[in-house]
């Protein structure tokens, strides 16, 4: 038993520190050097060669674990390395002509333009191909392939830092490097590659930009053949044709690839307008990606590289010096290192496809629920009426769900009727002009977020306005709906009493809900996820609203033959505008209703002891339960109880919702975390201070003296943030840069 432990110990190092145990142990370079070149055989399989190609990279990044050296001190003892190694085999000539020929054995071997057409870039033609392929290469082991020598070189170069330290390599390195790796016949071979994934790059750009997907969103219309794509392709295969040199020919698709990239932007600005397809937005990214590695190509080829900068190093600029093979092969190199490790990830792949479509979502939802903010007294009366019809609503609601929990029937039928039950009330509060007070920071928080899209220093007061009129409309909705809530259930209660002469509810089950509303208990845990599927629902309603105008339904209703034959032109026109309106609120009442009824049920299939509170679903119930118990229950501590778990099921409900709102709205407007945490703090300063503001609704006069009043000190506030971490001029400086590049992309399109 002792023996296999220290056996599984000796294999646990091994796996643990790789390869790297034969030599890294030997504190003598030389020695180090000694053991890895001589384990070099020209005659081995080639992956026994790749293995020990992989080794030498490995040998040359090492870094012990505690190290008090920087970065870039650490790019310096790379460096030194390298030179050493090449010293080393210059003075034991045997070993070095060994190692030439097995490395120039390798390169020659491994044949494909895959290195330059693949590495870094996605190559399925869907979403979810891709996504697929990326979870499959984070859990399989990397596959060593002789025909593909992008397997080797991402192999070789496993870490992000590579390129930087791959980019300070001098000249006179790179020429012994490629003197020990190439020969004149490599350079040859691996020109016709980069001629190869040119021409298949370009081929790929040129089947997505001429797909009906693309041309029905691309301003002005123009026939196929006029396309810029096509332009493309018949220029690329001239200047293949032509020699590197012909500075015609090399304008000319330079200019055509800059056409084709702004022609993407224009896309993205249809989309923005009409509404975001996932998969579109993923095929408009990848073609993006190949234009650029079709432009790092032409560099190569042209053999006039200008200054590139390194997505891995941020600042560093390549010397544009006139380089030789091995210079434009480094550049290259280098871009393809950060590329991978850029693009090979499943968080930036989705980050990147769904960045759109939650901008635009919550953009929808902000549009559709402007009008559910008060922004003054009249305002906040408004929201506050329309919270008392959606809480007499909510009260025969409750009566109605209590009444079928009483039939028995099997769970999923009970969550089906309760998901029914609350369509028709939510359908109807919509109809009659209601508020679920519950409902509206979901879809009023976006409009938050989009006031911070231009935050600076003097937008701060602004700010903190807009966020106490929001939390203000969310106050006069909860008190609208308990206010109507209480005494409709109450009024219904007695109305069965006296008609039908029972109570709402068994005594059992009066005191088993009044239980049930303890603040003393999973209250809490259930009115946070209550909260995220009022947050999910808001999402549903996004999506329906972006999924109605993506599909244009508005065009297909208003112009269906039949509509028009039986409804007429003028009615049908009126419907599909019903439609456009209201597909919003239709989607997010009827997935709200879905998820809070089938939410317990679903919860209850894997035993997990879950429930939903709604506060006004919960005021009823409570009602009604003290209703059938009789009014000396308002004296217990069970009723008290039960009456804090209510204040609680409002403030964490409203919270949760509000919170996931802001933060995918905030994403989605990729604002800085150090802005965003400065607003922030200035809301809860303003809370602190004045926890009313954000309650009860305030007067012209007041607020005009108070943000007099507080002016200072929010400006100290704003601008001491600004002066210490700056992010807000930064923000929008680099805004204001990035339109004027858009602009200019698109005015030389």
């Amino acid at each position: 038993m002792k023996f296999l432990f220290f056996k599984m110990l000796v294999v646990w190092r091994r796996m643990r520190h790789g390869m790297q145990a034969r030599y890294m142990d030997r504190h003598d370079v030389g020695r180090q050097l000694e053991v890895l070149m001589r384990r070099i055989d020209p005659a081995a399989s080639w992956h026994e060669r790749a293995n020990w190609m992989i080794d030498v990279a490995e040998w040359l990044r090492h870094r012990p674990a505690v190290s008090l050296l920087d970065r870039q001190a650490w790019h310096q003892v790379r460096r030194q390395r390298l030179a050493i190694m090449l010293d080393w085999l210059d003075q034991h000539r045997d070993v070095r002509r060994a190692v030439q020929n097995a490395l120039q054995k390798t390169l020659r071997e491994a044949t494909g333009p895959e290195l330059f057409s693949t590495t870094g870039l996605p190559h399925e033609p869907g979403f979810f191909g891709e996504l697929t392929e990326r979870l499959a290469r984070l859990i399989l082991p990397r596959h060593l392939s002789p025909t593909d020598l992008s397997s080797l070189f991402t192999a070789m170069f496993p870490d992000p830092d590579d390129a930087a330290w791959l980019l300070e390599l001098d000249n006179e390195l790179l020429q012994r490097l490629w003197k020990l790796m190439a020969d004149d016949g490599i350079s040859h071979m691996y020109w016709q590659q980069i001629e190869e994934a040119i021409t298949y790059l370009t081929t790929t750009v040129v089947a997505d930009g001429i797909s009906p997907a693309f041309r029905q969103r691309l301003e002005p219309k123009m026939p196929m053949r006029a396309t810029p794509f096509l332009a493309l392709r018949r220029e690329m295969e001239a200047w293949l044709r032509a020699q590197p040199g012909d500075l015609g020919a090399l304008r000319s698709v330079r200019m055509l690839v800059a056409v084709c990239h702004a022609q993407t932007d224009r896309i993205y600005a249809h989309l923005d307008e009409y509404g975001v397809s996932v998969s579109l937005v993923y095929r408009v990214e990848r073609m993006r990606a190949h234009l650029q590695r079709i432009g790092r190509l032409i560099d190569v080829r042209s053999g006039v590289p200008g200054p590139v900068i390194s997505p891995a190093v941020p600042g560093m600029v390549a010397r544009p010096a006139a380089l030789a093979g091995a210079g434009r092969m480094q550049l290259l190199l280098c871009d393809l290192i950060s590329a991978h490790h850029h693009r090979d990830s499943v968080r930036g792949l989705m980050r990147r496809s769904f960045a759109l479509l939650a901008r635009k979502m919550v953009e929808r939802n902000a549009d559709h629920r402007e009008q559910a903010i008060a922004r003054d007294g009249a305002g906040y009366r408004r929201v506050m009426r329309a919270g008392l019809v959606g809480g007499a609503v909510i009260a025969a609601t409750a009566l109605v769900k209590q009444s079928l929990s009483t039939l028995g029937v099997v769970h999923f039928v009970d969550g089906a009727l309760a998901s029914l039950n609350y369509a028709a009330s939510f359908l109807l509060i919509a109809a009659l002009g209601g508020v679920l007070a519950t409902r509206q920071p979901a879809v009023t928080a976006p409009a938050l977020a989009s006031r911070m899209g231009d935050l600076d220093a003097d937008g701060m007061r602004e700010l903190i306005a807009e966020s106490g009129q929001l939390l203000r409309s969310q106050s006069a909705g909860i008190f609208g709906n308990l206010l109507a809530v209480i005494p409709v259930t109450a009024a219904l209660c007695a109305l069965g009493w006296f008609a039908l002469g029972s109570q709402p509810m068994p005594a059992n089950e009066a005191r088993q809900a009044i239980a049930a509303l303890s603040l003393v208990g999973p209250t809490p845990l259930y009115a946070a996820l209550t909260g995220v599927l009022l947050w999910l629902a808001s999402l549903a309603a996004g999506f329906a609203d972006n999924w109605f105008a993506l599909r244009r339904v508005r065009e297909v209703v208003s112009n269906h033959r039949r509509l028009v034959h039986g409804l007429g032109a003028m009615r049908a026109q009126r419907c599909a505008a019903w439609l456009e309106r209201n597909v919003a609120t239709i989607a997010g009442s009827l997935s709200l209703a879905l998820l809070l009824g089938l939410a317990p049920v679903v919860a209850a299939f894997f035993s997990l002891p879950l429930d939903i509170r709604h506060v006004t679903l919960a005021a009823g119930a409570l009602t009604a339960a003290v209703f059938s118990l009789g009014w000396e229950t308002l004296m217990t501590p069970a009723f008290w109880l039960a009456a804090g778990g209510v204040a609680v099921t409002a403030l964490l409900s409203v919270a949760v919702a509000f919170a996931c709102a802001l933060a995918l709205a905030l994403r989605s407007r990729d604002l800085p975390r150090r802005a965003r945490n400065i607003a922030m703090r200035a809301v809860l300063r303003r809370f602190v201070v004045r926890p009313l503001f954000f309650i009860l609704p305030q007067k012209k006069d007041a607020a005009v003296q108070d943000d007099a009043g507080e002016d200072e000190d929010d400006n100290d506030e704003g601008e001491g943030g600004a002066r210490e971490d700056d992010p807000q001029p930064r923000l929008a400086s680099a805004e204001r840069g990035q339109d004027m590049h858009v602009q200019a992309t698109r005015h030389v399109a």
